[in-house]
């Protein structure tokens, strides 16, 4: 179980480990000619596989592809954000949970497909950019599973919290409070130097 996560998301981690890749585009032509180097169906598949077991939970952020190729990944519960490339009628008999937008699923973490801006107290995990983004951007932390980008294999999301990747994140909850401290003294400051001119 990942306590971390939002009690409504702790279902997902219930029975083994939570896994995310994004932008699996099976049998889009048209990554070949973004990425030449772009794997084939079959080959991703089995690198998820080789790291996703049947117990677990397998989370795609959207730009699936051919849906046919989604039987064949070994996950207990598959879990999608629907992409720019998506329509959810396409997907509805692959996966249990489908969603539209982006998603936070804790405190201090937002799933979705493309990157989400302006969010210093969360980690975005998202896809959609197939060039590698850096970590942190615009004040922002990102983490950028599109799957040519990751070497087509997942991320298991319990050893990322585990392994510290929130760990320099202030909580929305932290800077709220801070600031609220912040402009406390700031008046009590103001207020001490009124007192001083009578």
């Amino acid at each position: 179980m990942i306590p971390t996560l939002y009690k409504t998301f702790q279902h997902w981690s219930e029975t083994g480990s939570v896994y995310i890749l994004s932008d699996l585009h099976f049998a889009d032509d048209d990554c070949k000619q973004m990425d030449p180097e772009w794997i084939e169906p079959e080959e991703q598949i089995q690198r998820i596989n080789e790291m996703v077991m049947k117990a677990d939970t397998f989370v795609c952020l959207g730009d699936v592809g051919n849906a046919k190729y989604l039987a064949d990944i070994k996950a207990r519960k598959k879990i999608l954000l629907l992409g720019n490339h998506d329509n959810r009628a396409d997907y509805k008999d692959y996966f249990q949970e489908i969603y539209t937008g982006p998603l936070f699923i804790a405190d201090k973490i937002l799933l979705s497909h493309e990157p989400v801006h302006g969010l210093p107290w969360c980690l975005n995990i998202h896809g959609h950019d197939h060039n590698q983004v850096e970590p942190y951007a615009d004040g922002c932390k990102y983490l950028n599973l599109a799957a040519n980008v990751c070497g087509y294999r997942p991320v298991n999301l319990g050893k990322l919290i585990k392994g510290g990747i929130l760990a320099d994140i202030t909580s929305i909850h932290r800077m709220t409070i801070d600031r609220a401290i912040a402009r406390k003294e700031a008046r009590d400051r103001g207020e001490s130097m009124a007192q001083d001119k009578i």
